[in-house]
This record gives C-alpha cells, sequence and structure tokens, in this order.
C-alpha cells in the first residue's frame, strides 16, 4: 500500500491511461478523485473503482475553483487530459496549413490545462509543503511530428513546464516534486479508429509499432506503474525529470552493422 493515507486528482481519468493510473493507485491505498470531461463515463467508472468523480473540464478556471472547493489540499495531481486534435476527424495540423482555431484548441486543452493543473497543485500542497505532480507528455514532446505540430509543440511544452514547476517549488522549500512522463504508442481507446476490429487488424498494429525496438504497443499499465512509483515516498529526491516510456524507440538505431 505504497500511496495510503494520499489523496490523488486524475484528470481525463475516465478511459485510458488516466483510468489505468486511478485503479493503480486506488489499489496502493490512495483516496482517489477521477476527473473528466465526460461526466457519464467519468462517473461509472468511478463507481467502479468505489472512488469519487468530479466533472473537470480543464479549460475552465472556473472548474479548477470548483475542484479546489471540493479537495483543497491533494497530496497528488496527475495532469493527465489530453487531445489530439483529431478527436472530431482527419484535419490539417501540419506547420503550413494548420488553422490558428485549430492550434489554440490543442493548446487550450493540453498546456492551459496543466499549467492551470500544476497551479491547483501549488496553491494546495504549498499549505504544507509536500506533494507529487506528475504532468503526462508523450514522446512527441521529445521530437517533431509535422502531420501534428500543435499536438508535439503543446507537449514539449508541458516538458519545459515541468522542470519550471519544479525549480519553483524547489526555491520555495517545499518538498513538491514535478516530473514528466513521456509515453509513446500506448495501447487506448484513441487509436481503436486506426486499428480497427477488422481481419487486418494485428497487421495494422504490427506496421505502426514496426520502428519501434520492442515491436509492440505499450500498455496504460506500465505507464500506471511509474505514476506509482513519482507518487510515493521513495523518490523523494527525483524532481524536474523526464520519464520516457517508449520500447527503446529514443535509444538510437536498432539496426546491427553489416
Amino acid at each position: 500500500m505504497r500511496l495510503s493515507d494520499k489523496t490523488a486528482v486524475i484528470t481525463g481519468a475516465a478511459r485510458g491511461i488516466g483510468l489505468a493510473i486511478a485503479r493503480h493507485f486506488r489499489d496502493e491505498g490512495c483516496n482517489v478523485i477521477l476527473t473528466d470531461i465526460d461526466a457519464e463515463n467519468g462517473q461509472r467508472e468511478a463507481e467502479a473503482l468505489s472512488c469519487r468523480f468530479l466533472s473537470l473540464d480543464v479549460r475552465s478556471e472556473k472548474d479548477w475553483e470548483a475542484l479546489a472547493s471540493f479537495c483543497p489540499s491533494p497530496d497528488i495531481v496527475v495532469n493527465n487530459a489530453g487531445i489530439t486534435g483529431f478527436e472530431n476527424g482527419v484535419v490539417a495540423h501540419d506547420p503550413e496549413h494548420a488553422t490558428l482555431t485549430d492550434w489554440h484548441a490543442v493548446h487550450r486543452t493540453n498546456l492551459d490545462g496543466t499549467f492551470l493543473g500544476c497551479r491547483y497543485a501549488l496553491r494546495g500542497m504549498g499549505r504544507r509543503g509536500t506533494g507529487s505532480i506528475i504532468n503526462i507528455s508523450s514522446r512527441s514532446g521529445l521530437v517533431g511530428i509535422p502531420g501534428a505540430a500543435a499536438y508535439a509543440s503543446s507537449k514539449a511544452a508541458i516538458r519545459n513546464h515541468t522542470k519550471s514547476v519544479a525549480l519553483y517549488a524547489a526555491q520555495k522549500g517545499w518538498a513538491i516534486r514535478c516530473n514528466s512522463i513521456h509515453p509513446a504508442a500506448i495501447l487506448t481507446p484513441m487509436w481503436e479508429a486506426m486499428l480497427g476490429d477488422g481481419p487486418d487488424r494485428e497487421a495494422r498494429m504490427k506496421a505502426l509499432v514496426a520502428d519501434t525496438p520492442l515491436k509492440r504497443f505499450g500498455t496504460v499499465d506500465e505507464v500506471a506503474a511509474i505514476c506509482v512509483m513519482l507518487a510515493s515516498d521513495e523518490v523523494t529526491y527525483i524532481t524536474g525529470s523526464e520519464f520516457s516510456i517508449d520500447g527503446g524507440l529514443l535509444a538510437g538505431s536498432a539496426a546491427v552493422p553489416g
């Protein structure tokens, strides 16, 4: 029970990585508050986990203020909520053709939402001077993605803001840590539209991870396991750090010299 007697707030927890984090935290004895803009699924999943749920649009300061009234001093905050920009279909997200509206939409959720989440965490955790903030960035925040420029830019900004928050907390003399996690291809519901359920599903999956040294998708449980570690009191000397979970993708070339 590595997280017993702690309270955690997780954004974007109605499904995927956020839901897996909530489940792992609960299993470690944590009091978990699931939040999401999807109130129907969020409430259902919270009830299944015997946890609490609060509707939260991470772009809304009023929603964060309501959360602060509901949970004024969390021990752990996981800023997981995010979008790719392709939720409503294929649109141009390359640097030449992306519209300013589409660019802003991705940054409002991913970057502004993380900023507001970190601000909420610092104000609440600062009352006692301890806590753990975990920001879910992406492999795309470490490399360029020509066809998803807004997503890559927002995730890169999350990586940098994480370090600013970590340094700010340290300068205040707080034992509040802030770290970022950078998943690559993690099998979540967002991939389903691309993979489909036809006979070629396995072939599609193999093609999408062909460049990954481990030749497979990561799992939401593998991301959640890192979150448990960072949320626990076992790694209190880690702050401002980034953790890649990408099957070795960024390690370099897996090619064998001839």
